[in-house]
């Protein structure tokens, strides 16, 4: 497999520290509200990454945190009148159901900010020692020029970064609010203020700095050095530039070898902002959508490319699912109708059928090889359900019905594409409709049995008659 690596500006092939294992770290969102659209895309990509890895056979690490002390959850606790926890495990809460509604998993582990502290203490402790930090009035700052290769991530020049920072240093130092020794050195230990949230360290009560918080979790639940590090491109600098500067000041040795970024979300070609009015969460969202065919959308670009976010995209999302889930139902139909006996050994026309699937497996492989190109991997998908329509019907067997809904699940679940028929109960008010429906067609009452399939098709009821009866889906 090969990753485009942040660091090198590269397409490389991935080697993992240890042979079969890969330890994956993956930023998650700071908890102070329901999560939006945005934050969606690197929940989706990345869960479909490290499904992938397991698919290859990789025993698979796969940490993501919740920042669960910022500013902004400090801000929403004062203005809701309760303590920060309050608000921060609500929200985490929210999170994982939006994350279960999107078929995202949950975490090897899902650090909590606010729960390592004491490590993140002592790593700040050994940046002091090391003379990579120091401290002023309770404040901890790193020393942003002692680390050589800061910049390396984003590629930015130091030299700069400081003319950039000049005009807002020195307002800061005019208002006495600043005492860095340097404009581009960074907190790492930030004082209590009144009201916040605090915990003792040795240079009094306080809290950490956002940036530290992943380097320590980080190396505590994957190791010193991990595989993969990613999140979204807002995040290279200062974020994750920085993360590489103090955890590789701290731990003398490579953070992350590889860094995986997606590209940002639009919203009808517009950023996504509160003032535009565009501002979606997933919950609402979900609401409007199928959340499979939200994550279908999302996949239906690479990664790293901008993904622009439209109603218009989205029905084509929903319709392209369509054809993939219609497949599986046909199959299906097929496993339950033919006779134990037709579940034998294939025809030599159906063992070709069924070796023809093999170019399609080996094209899928081929494009999530490249860099986790969901993009052409769907597009093989759809080639795929159509060769199966082409070659499976009512007379074929159950054993090559099940091979080729076996691969399709198979190729299908790396997306997190669920295929398998909901297991779904009606009510017994639309049972009863159904029932009245089929009762009318016995009498050949037709316009009864019209009107009871529309009125179905009103709440959401789609009824198909078929020669083994009538079958339904909620559309």
């Amino acid at each position: 497999m090969r990753i485009f690596n942040t660091l090198t500006r590269k397409k490389e092939v991935f080697k993992p520290i240890v042979p079969g294992k890969v330890g994956i770290y993956v930023c998650g969102p700071t908890v102070y509200d329901y999560i939006h659209i945005g934050n969606a895309r690197p929940m989706i990509v990345f869960d479909t990454l490290r499904r992938y890895f397991e698919y290859k056979g990789y025993e698979v690490n796969y940490v993501s945190n919740f920042t669960d002390v910022d500013d902004k959850i400090i801000k929403r606790a004062i203005e809701d009148g309760v303590d920060s926890s309050v608000i921060s495990e609500k929200y985490i809460e929210e999170c994982k159901k939006d994350m279960k509604a999107l078929n995202v998993r949950p975490a090897t582990t899902h650090p909590q900010a606010t729960k390592e502290i004491p490590d993140m203490i002592d790593m700040v402790e050994t940046l002091i020692d090391k003379e990579h930090a120091y401290e002023k009035n309770g404040t901890v700052y790193f020393r942003t020029r002692s680390f050589k290769d800061y910049g390396k991530l984003s590629h930015k020049n130091i030299d700069e970064l400081e003319s950039g920072h000049r005009a807002e240093a020195h307002q800061l130092k005019v208002s006495g609010e600043d005492e860095k020794e340097d404009e581009l050195d960074f907190v790492l230990w930030k004082p209590k203020k009144e009201g916040e949230p605090s915990w003792g360290s040795p240079w009094g009560d306080g809290r950490p700095g956002w940036h530290l918080e992943c380097s320590v979790m980080s190396k505590k639940y994957i190791g010193g050095t991990i595989d993969i590090h990613a999140g979204g491109e807002d995040l290279i600098f200062p974020h994750h530039e920085n993360e590489i500067a103090q955890s590789e000041a701290a731990n003398g040795t490579e953070f992350a070898r590889y860094w995986m970024h997606n590209g940002f979300l639009k919203i009808n070609n517009e950023k996504m902002s509160k003032s535009l009015g565009n501002f979606f969460t997933v919950r609402d969202i979900c609401a409007k959508y199928d959340p499979q065919v939200i994550r279908f959308f999302m996949l239906s670009a690479q990664y790293r490319s901008p993904l622009n976010f439209s109603e218009e995209l989205v029905i084509a999302a929903k319709n392209g699912l369509e054809r993939i889930l219609t497949c599986a139902e046909k199959l299906r139909d097929v496993i339950g109708t033919s006779d134990d006996a037709s579940e034998s050994e294939l025809t030599l026309e159906e063992q070709a059928v069924l070796d023809g699937i093999k170019p399609y497996i080996e094209r899928y492989e081929e494009a999530m090889d490249d860099d986790l190109n969901t993009a052409d991997a769907i597009s093989v998908i759809f080639e795929l359900v159509k060769y199966i329509n082409t070659n499976i019907n009512s007379d074929s067997s159950k054993t090559l019905a099940k091979a080729l809904y076996n691969t399709l699940e198979k190729l299908s679940d790396v997306m997190g594409i669920i295929i398998e028929a909901k297991s779904d109960s009606l009510d017994s008010e639309i049972e009863a409709l159904i029932e009245e429906r089929q009762q009318a067609r016995k009498n050949r009452d037709f316009a009864k049995a019209d009107e009871i399939r529309d009125k179905l098709l009103g709440v959401g009821i789609e009824l198909k008659d078929t020669r083994e009866g009538v079958k339904w889906k909620r559309i």
